[in-house]
């Protein structure tokens, strides 16, 4: 940055998004640029930490007026030495206290910690002031000037929200949400006349949202979510809020809103989130006067009875989210437009009932589609096969027939199981490479699982339990290396256990593990069946490293190779006809929860290294010609059953572990 220095007249040094993190001189450099007025280095890999503990830039910069230093979040999040290192606020902040022509001062994401500095309070002019995504305590300060921008979000900032934020009446943004904040909203935030964004979510605030923010003219958008407030929200709220378009009040559970049949907004929102709060009077009359929602979601607000026909008649929305509430009767009142962008709609967890209308069709724009868990009946639309569809869960409903032969190739996220459909699935389906999750478990699903001939897929689940697939299990899934929930139980499978099974990657290494199954709204929701429970797993969905091929035809013996599968949770061979006797390895699996090989014809003595099995919660191997002891060693002397121990010649053994809560974090602390 040497050629800088030479422009001793500069005013204005803006290099937003350059690269400097490896730039010399960064900090000597200033000071030969005493005429600076803005100084602009936001997401350049330089910290403010890189000035000095001592740096004072009110001596080398005394005419700046605005200065930015935020870091860079995606460096934050993905370079491991930037940004992970907590530093106490340096002087070089406090020194700020002395530019007194300082107007603007952004420095977020510089993983600052401790209190806000009172020298900040000196600043007469400052006007914006970012200290968002940094790791700053304490309470809000109180001697904050005539900011018109204050953004202390994604802090660890708590106590209450100041009165006194109501003195400062130029206020346009007010971003305090991702904090530890506690107490209620005040009512002079009321006061705050120009304030067109207030956001409060994810915070630990109680009490009622005041009236008084309903005198707010020029509000644009109201975000309280997330916290624990009460009371009623009803018209007063909103008497003046003619500019509003983004409205989220969700995630308050003891949260009632209530407002007349009758009421007609004074705003046009966008964007609406109610959702796990209570809305009073079955569906809201009051949407059908917004005709520019991009954003609907009411996901589980105690809405009752059947869509309202003038529902129909709106203007598409793009995202629309009525999921888990008690909404009845047909589909066929949605909104039926066109729209050209990427649509969601989620209704999932609700009555619906009949078809599924064709009107649907007209929404090609549609990219995600969840109508589970609903009572919809009759085959899926024909015209659903001309659809970009990423994700498609129709799961747990009473729906019937094939599934239409030209769907599949851009699938993400498919799951019909718990219907009644039957033929075989589309052939786009195994060619995807775009495919994560394959559920089509608990239908009537026919036909051999062919060889899967894309080699660049990603899958992640696959689930067809308990169909009617023939033939044997295809040796092309050993090349799914991100596979990790593997369940053809309950079909009519012959041959044996592929041996390259042991190459499952994903089984064996965590690395290959990922949180996101898929980048979306929808809930991970995945039922993984193990023996004698069922079980649902959501946000553990990355640790359910399982493998069901029980209730089939299979033959052969149990491949060594599988004890290379160490993350393995379930192992479920049971009900089949394999023979031999267990792998001697078998001990190898440090995190098995459930071993069944039950109702085999399996010989010879249980493995010793069985005894290593720390974390298992279920053991049946009954039903099989084993002999000798059960090797005794930490959780298997768990076992409730005393017998199992001396079965020298035993037919059945049934072991059933005590689940105690230690053994369960154990286990999870093993696989992270």
């Amino acid at each position: 940055m040497t050629w800088v220095s030479g422009l001793s007249s500069l005013e204005h040094l803006v290099l937003n998004g350059a690269v400097l993190s490896r730039a010399t001189n960064r900090s000597a450099v200033l000071y030969m640029i005493p005429s600076l007025i803005e100084l602009s280095l936001s997401g350049c890999g330089v910290p403010l930490s890189d000035l000095g503990p001592h740096y004072d830039l009110s001596t080398t910069l005394p005419n700046l007026q605005h200065l930015d230093l935020s870091g860079d979040e995606f460096l934050q999040n993905h370079e491991p030495e930037f940004g992970k290192t907590k530093i106490p606020v340096p002087e070089s902040v406090e020194s700020l206290g002395k530019l007194a022509n300082l107007r603007v001062l952004r420095l977020a994401l510089n993983s600052l910690t401790g209190p806000i500095p009172e020298a900040l309070g000196r600043l007469r002019f400052l006007e914006v002031l970012d200290l968002s995504s940094n790791q700053l305590s304490g309470p809000i300060p109180t001697f904050l000037g005539q900011l018109t921008i204050l953004n202390l979000s994604k802090n660890q900032l708590n106590g209450s929200i100041p009165e006194s934020l109501g003195r400062l009446t130029n206020l346009t943004d007010l971003l305090l949400q991702s904090n530890q904040l506690t107490g209620s909203i005040p009512s002079s935030i009321g006061k705050l006349a120009s304030l067109k964004t207030f956001s409060v979510s994810l915070n630990m605030l109680d009490g009622v949202i005041p009236i008084s923010i309903g005198q707010l003219t020029k509000l644009v958008s109201l975000d309280v979510s997330n916290n624990s407030l009460e009371g009623v929200v009803y018209e007063a709220h909103f008497e003046y809020h003619s500019m509003l378009n983004y409205l989220d009040i969700g995630f308050n559970r003891k949260l009632i809103f209530n407002v007349s049949r009758e009421w007609i907004p004074p705003f046009q929102l966008k964007t609406v989130h109610i959702t796990y709060c209570e809305i009073v009077n079955e569906f809201p009359q009051w949407l059908q006067t917004q005709l520019n929602l991009d954003e609907l979601v009411m996901l589980n607000a105690n809405i009752s009875g059947p869509l309202p026909t003038w529902f129909r008649a709106m203007p598409i929305i793009p995202s629309l989210d009525l999921s888990h509430n008690q909404i009845t009767g047909p589909l066929t009142n949605l909104p039926a437009g066109v729209y050209l962008r990427y649509g969601t709609l989620l209704l999932q967890n609700n009555l619906f009932s009949g078809p599924i209308p064709v009107s649907l069709c007209n929404r090609t724009d549609l990219f995600v589609l969840d109508l589970s868990k609903n009572k919809l009946t009759g085959k899926i639309p024909e015209c659903f096969g001309n659809f970009s569809f990423r994700v498609m869960i129709l799961s747990s409903n009473e729906l019937s027939g094939a599934v239409p032969s030209s769907w599949g190739n851009l699938l993400v996220w498919f799951q019909l199981n718990d219907n009644h459909f039957t033929g075989e699935l589309p052939g786009g389906l195994w060619n995807s490479s775009f495919l994560r999750v394959l559920d089509v478990g608990n239908n009537e699903f026919s036909g051999e699982i062919p060889e899967w001939d894309n080699g660049d897929s990603d899958l992640k689940v696959l689930r067809l339990h308990r169909n009617n697939f023939t033939g044997s299990i295809p040796s092309s899934l050993c090349n799914r290396a991100f596979l990790h929930i593997l369940d053809v139980a309950y079909n009519n499978l012959t041959g044996s256990i592929p041996h390259c099974f042991g190459e499952l990657s994903s089984m064996a290494d965590a690395t290959l593990l990922s949180d996101d199954i898929i980048d979306s709204g929808i809930e991970a929701s995945v039922i993984q069946v193990l023996k004698s429970a069922n079980l649902e797993h959501s946000s553990t969905l990355k640790y359910l490293i399982n493998m069901d091929l029980s209730s089939n035809r299979l033959m052969g013996e149990i491949p060594q190779e599988l004890t290379k599968l160490s993350l393995l949770v379930g192992l479920n061979l049971s009900n089949n006809h394999l023979s031999g006797g267990i792998p001697n390895r078998i001990g190898d699996l440090k995190a098995l929860n459930s071993l069944d090989f039950s109702e085999n014809r399996l010989t010879g003595k249980t493995p010793a290294s069985m005894a290593s099995l720390n974390f298992l919660g279920h053991l049946n191997l009954s039903h099989n010609n084993l002999s000798g002891q059960i090797p005794t060693g930490n959780q298997l002397q768990t076992l409730t059953d005393p017998s199992i121990y001396a079965a020298i010649g035993f037919w059945g053994v049934i072991g059933v572990l005590l689940f105690k809560k230690q053994w369960r974090q154990k286990l999870f602390t093993f696989l992270m």
